[in-house]
């Protein structure tokens, strides 16, 4: 009776221990944090947007520019196929979501059929999708073809596209060091962007809205500058401009550029922030992998005394003389960046191109005073809760209630514990579930101790009291604790944002709750009952 294993008490030691430094650096200042050693964990929670400030963006996908291109590819994949066949064609555009053309001779009417079923081949990716295709083809008369796209393929890009859109996204924030942003998808068309601690939301929004496609292209020297100006150019030829630069006094005219890409900036592999060699300007290093440092060495090989020009988004970074082969994977962009934008640079690049353009349709900034009124006002709510939960416990119960006052301080101390381990963000609806997790905490203690008196009073020894009063009390314990718990787990999993804080802290604060009641508390009690040997029980 009233026996704990050895094991027991070793185990939950240790925890109270381990969640006691790992909970420590949140009650500490940041130099004294700075100066501890590195055996010991330094980690504090993480503020959410509501208690530190920071930059709150609502995010929309423009979904008609990826349409259009999709379009656009689809016409150059049947101008590339009827070349390579003889089929001659007419009148070829693209609407709002279909392409047509006209045949010039009917009796190639199935050759053409041939190589449009190829170029929109079946699709088998999943049940409900088998044997449709991603257009449909439509033979209006006259020798007239029209492919339009179909409502599920429509469905499926949008999807895929929204999901590489929040991957880009989520990639690019991470680069700038931000810990635990908030990026989820609203609707069919929207993304939520949350980020605590961001001090400028303008750099936040310049980061996401550029797509970040880059390409490397020749530069038509040979075109004639004062056609260009009018807007003539050579086939194959566009004229773009140079990207504004805030560290430029003047940008240099727009140059003729070859359609042609030599290199995607899908081959990059890396980009990081450096500086000139020889005038110790910022520039940004771009690494390639194995096929974009073969295709971009054979480039610069055949074009050795031309120019070319790095394309971002359309728009003209960098043109630069190729004075001899870069074999070696890799190129700096120089140009009158400054470290930031630089850096800024670096992050796009190494992030990825964003799949399609996106608009900002809301933005928000909050003020770090306000995160830190509420910061106050968290804590001094939770030290109140905590204080009247104290009172109650030892005005109810004396010596036993001051016991669960013991062990609702470690709970609190391993909850704190469990959100700095864990990486969790602690938002206004976390505290407020903490100062819940505090008031559920001793429900456990409360039904044990009844039961106790409940024992006694039945004439049970206080010792068989004691022992009857943990050991019936377990039951309830267990299944309001699943109940709650499984509560929690729903909240999380339907809720999204601030009620998804509330469930973590909730059911963390569950898990916690249930082991000082039933480990912690019953180790002081066995403890002081072993080491008193009360002739009456005192409770």
């Amino acid at each position: 009776m009233l026996q704990i294993p050895t094991w027991s008490k070793v185990l939950t030691i240790l925890i109270l221990v381990a969640g006691v430094l790992i909970a420590l650096p949140n009650a500490l200042p940041g130099w004294v944090i700075s100066r501890m050693p590195p055996v010991l964990p330094t980690g504090t929670v993480a503020l959410g947007l509501d208690l530190q400030g920071g930059s709150y963006l609502l995010l929309e996908v423009e979904f008609d520019q990826v349409q259009k291109d999709r379009l656009e590819s689809m016409m150059g994949d049947i101008r590339v196929g009827f070349r390579k066949a003889h089929i001659g064609y007419t009148n070829l555009e693209a609407s709002t979501d279909s392409v047509s053309f006209r045949l010039l001779d009917a009796s190639r009417a199935d050759d053409a059929r041939n190589i449009l079923n190829k170029l929109n081949p079946v699709v088998g990716g999943s049940v409900l999708a088998v044997g449709a295709r991603d257009y449909q083809l439509v033979e209006p008369g006259h020798n007239q073809f029209v492919m339009h796209m179909t409502d599920n393929f429509k469905t499926r890009t949008q999807d895929q596209i929204l999901e590489e859109s929040i991957e880009v996204v989520r990639r690019r924030i991470d680069q700038l060091g931000t810990r635990e942003p908030t990026i989820e998808r609203q609707g069919e068309d929207r993304i939520l962007v949350q980020v605590p601690g961001l001090s400028d939301p303008q750099r936040l929004i310049k980061l996401l809205g550029t797509t970040a496609k880059m390409t490397f292209q020749m530069v038509d020297d040979t075109a004639d500058s004062s056609q260009a100006e009018r807007g003539i150019v050579p086939i194959g030829d566009v004229v773009l401009k140079f990207a504004p630069n805030k560290d430029k006094v003047a940008l240099p005219p727009p140059l003729v550029v070859e359609r042609r890409v030599l290199v995607g900036g899908d081959r990059l592999t890396d980009a990081a922030q450096s500086f000139d060699q020889q005038s110790q300007d910022p520039d940004v290093v771009l690494k390639f992998d194995t096929v974009g440092a073969r295709e971009f060495g054979d480039a610069t090989k055949e074009n050795v005394g031309k120019r070319f020009a790095i394309v971002l988004d359309n728009q003209i970074i960098e043109a630069a003389t190729i004075r001899e082969p870069i074999l070696g994977g890799s190129a700096n962009i120089t140009g009158g960046f400054s470290v930031q934008s630089a850096t800024d640079l670096a992050v796009l690049l190494r992030a990825g191109a964003l799949p399609a353009p996106l608009k900002v349709i809301e933005q928000r900034t909050v003020g770090a005073e306000l995160g830190a009124d509420q910061v106050s006002a968290g804590k001094y709510s939770t030290l109140a809760g905590l204080v009247l939960v104290a009172l109650f416990m030892v005005a109810r119960y004396g010596l036993f209630g001051l016991f669960a006052d013991i062990a609702l301080t470690f709970n609190v101390i391993l909850l704190l514990a469990a959100l700095t381990a864990f990486g969790a963000t602690l938002t206004l609806p976390g505290i407020a579930g903490i100062v819940l997790t505090m008031g559920m905490a001793v429900d456990a203690n409360v039904l044990i101790y009844e039961r106790i008196r409940e024992e006694h009073r039945n004439g049970r020894s206080i010792i068989a009291s004691i022992d009857q009063g943990f050991r019936r009390a377990m039951a309830t314990i267990v299944d309001a604790n699943m109940t709650h718990l499984i509560a929690s787990l729903i909240l999380f999993q339907l809720g999204s944002g601030p009620v998804r804080g509330f469930a973590v802290t909730l059911g963390l604060g569950i898990i916690t709750s249930f082991f000082t009641a039933v480990m912690v508390t019953r180790l002081f009690v066995v403890t002081w009952f072993r080491s008193v040997r009360p002739k009456q029980l005192a409770l």
